[in-house]
Parts: C-alpha cells; sequence; structure tokens
C-alpha cells in the first residue's frame, strides 16, 4: 500500500476514536443525569429511612408509606434533608456528586456511613473480576472451537448431538443451572454427590491451609459459579460462531480460493475464519462491564460477595450512593468498551472503514 494512503487511513482512525472518546463525555453525563434525578424522586430514600427510625418503622415499610414522617416536625424533617444533601436543587446535588464526591466514589454509604462507596467497590470487585474473567476465557476456549467444529461437520450427528446440548443449556437459565448443580454436586439435594463447596469463595479454615490446599480450596469453590457464568452466554456464542463460519464458506471468495488450487483447510483457517471471527468480536467490549458488574443472580445463589450481591443489596436498601457509584464505573467501562470493540475488529480485518 502506498505509505501516503496508509497514513491517511490511520489518520481517519486516529480520528474516529478521538471523536467516540469526545462523545463519551455527554453520553456519560447523560446516563448518570438521568439516573441521579430519578433517585431523588424514589420514595424510601435516607431521610424517609431516618424518619421511619424515628417512628420505630422499618426501612421497607419506609419505602411503602407515604405517612412516613407524619409524627416528625417540620424542622426535623428540614434537618434531615440539609443532613443528606436534599435541600440543594438537583442539579446543585448532581454537581457536588460529580466533581466534589468523585462520580460518588468519595462519597458515604448510607448503609455503611464508615466506608467510602470507593471503598466499598474495592472489596467487592476484586471477587467479580476473578470470577468474571475464568467465565469469559471459559466460555470464548469453548464456544468458539465447538461453533468452527460445528460448521466443519455441518449436519452430521457430532453437529445434531451438540444442537441438542447447546439448546438445553440456552433454555435453562443461570441461576436455575447454579440451583441444579448444588443439588448434584453439593450436596444440597438428598441422595447425590456432596463433591463442591455449595457457597461462598474460600472455606472457614482457609488460612490455615497450605499454598497446595488454598489453591484446590479456591478452585473448588470457582467450579459450580464459573460453570453458571459459561453456560449464560454458551449457546448464542457457539451458534454465532458456526452460522458466521458457514457464512463464510458459502462466499465467492472462497470457491475463488478452491479454484486456483488451495486446499479447504487453507482456505477455512486462513480465509474463512477470519472474517467469521468479527461477529465474535463485538462481544470483546462487553466483558469491561460484566467483568465489573458481576453477575446479580449467580452470585447470590452461590452467597459470593461481588459486585452483583452489592449492587441488589444497594437498589434493596435504597442506598443511592453506592448504587450511583456502581453506575457510574459500569457506564464508563461500558462505552470503554464499545471502542474496545472497535479496536478488535482492526486487529481481525485491518480492511474495515469507520465512517
Amino acid at each position: 500500500m502506498d505509505p501516503r494512503r496508509r497514513g491517511a487511513r490511520v489518520m481517519e482512525r486516529l480520528d474516529y476514536f478521538l471523536r467516540r472518546l469526545l462523545l463519551m463525555v455527554p453520553t456519560f453525563l447523560g446516563i448518570t443525569f438521568v439516573c441521579f434525578a430519578l433517585c431523588q424522586v424514589v420514595p424510601g430514600g435516607p431521610v424517609e429511612q431516618a424518619l421511619a427510625k424515628m417512628r420505630g418503622m422499618g426501612a421497607a415499610e419506609a419505602g411503602r408509606s407515604p405517612h412516613a414522617g407524619a409524627a416528625v416536625s417540620a424542622e426535623q424533617r428540614q434537618a434531615l434533608e440539609a443532613h443528606f444533601g436534599f435541600d440543594q436543587p438537583v442539579l446543585r446535588r448532581y454537581w457536588n456528586w460529580l466533581v466534589r464526591d468523585k462520580m460518588g466514589l468519595a462519597a458515604r454509604s448510607y448503609k455503611y456511613p464508615n466506608k467510602t462507596v470507593g471503598q466499598l467497590i474495592v472489596d467487592r470487585f476484586r471477587i467479580s473480576l476473578v470470577f468474571g474473567i475464568s467465565g469469559f476465557v471459559l466460555t470464548y476456549l469453548i464456544c468458539i472451537p465447538l461453533g468452527i467444529a460445528k460448521a466443519l461437520r455441518h449436519g452430521s450427528v457430532f453437529d445434531a448431538a451438540s444442537s441438542i446440548v447447546v439448546f438445553v443449556g440456552y433454555a435453562i437459565p443461570a441461576f436455575a443451572f447454579g440451583m441444579l448443580l448444588k443439588m448434584l454436586f453439593a450436596g444440597t439435594g438428598e441422595g447425590f454427590w456432596d463433591l463442591l463447596p455449595a457457597a461462598g469463595v474460600v472455606s472457614v479454615d482457609y488460612e490455615l491451609l497450605s499454598p497446595w490446599g488454598k489453591f484446590k480450596d479456591l478452585a473448588a469453590h470457582f467450579v459450580l459459579p464459573v460453570s453458571c457464568y459459561v453456560i449464560g452466554n454458551f449457546a448464542v456464542l457457539t451458534l454465532l460462531m458456526k452460522n458466521s463460519l458457514l457464512e463464510q464458506i458459502g462466499q465467492d471468495y472462497m470457491r475463488t480460493v478452491l479454484a486456483k488450487g488451495g486446499s479447504l483447510r487453507r482456505a477455512v483457517w486462513g480465509h474463512a475464519l477470519r472474517n467469521a471471527l468479527i461477529p465474535i468480536a463485538t462481544g470483546f467490549g462487553g466483558v469491561l462491564g460484566l467483568l465489573f458488574a458481576g453477575s446479580v443472580l449467580i452470585e447470590k445463589v452461590f452467597e459470593i460477595p461481588g459486585m452483583g450481591r452489592l449492587s441488589l443489596d444497594a437498589i434493596v436498601s435504597r442506598d443511592y450512593m453506592v448504587f450511583m457509584g456502581i453506575l457510574a464505573a459500569t457506564s464508563v467501562l461500558g462505552l470503554l468498551g464499545r471502542l474496545l470493540s472497535d479496536a478488535c475488529y482492526l486487529l481481525i480485518d485491518p480492511r474495515i472503514q469507520f465512517d
């Protein structure tokens, strides 16, 4: 390729990525402001919960009852609103959250006032990160080769049998699959095997184990939850890989390669596979948000103290600061994930042009 033309293409791509980065700013502000404004009007917030405690009510009752503060004077209510910052306009509160509280990460949790939102997220993030990476890597290591094998043996007994397994996995929700695995392999079902831990990340005596014992204990706790992470995307990714490769095998350029004396192996592995991987690359960007957010239902089933359970607890307890902090982080990672997907496109096929 002519050096000037190559340089022009590089500049076009840099311009595209720069525009996408600049567009992330208003997108992020729009997402977070809308959610922040909604959080201010949802009943059962910190003011209502404080008023409910003064009246001897629970947090759940505070969220349901419009008269949570009926026995409290107006001055007391105004003092609580000033304490939580609800006496200021929404735009001012949002600005304080965005700048002073550093997107909520420096703010104090309502439920855990001794910790900032950032500290809570850091404590839970490492657990979700390990489970998310393990599930993501295993999903792609299993589904891509399986999809390729199904495409190359399309219509065979192997293709039919594996399709049954794929569709059964697709029909079972990840949390239901987790409960089934616990019943079969964790001793929660009578008459089944008690081979693996049913919940948690490590055993009670983890600190007393040898290094090899700690590794085995962690691995045993990972087997069932990671299996649920894999089953969640197993069917879609496998069929996407198969159908994408079949579509490429039927293209005219494949017949041209074979007509020129090229072998089928070379045509598939040297030409069709690269183009078939382009749709698969769309999932690479989404992994950033997945690794951070975790899975609410899977973590609930296996009692894993990760980001998913933290998000659920924040919503149930109306801990808006924790919820907004998680939302801000996942929004940034989701937007960056889209850029990562575009970068994966370029790595797989440099001929792709972005408008």
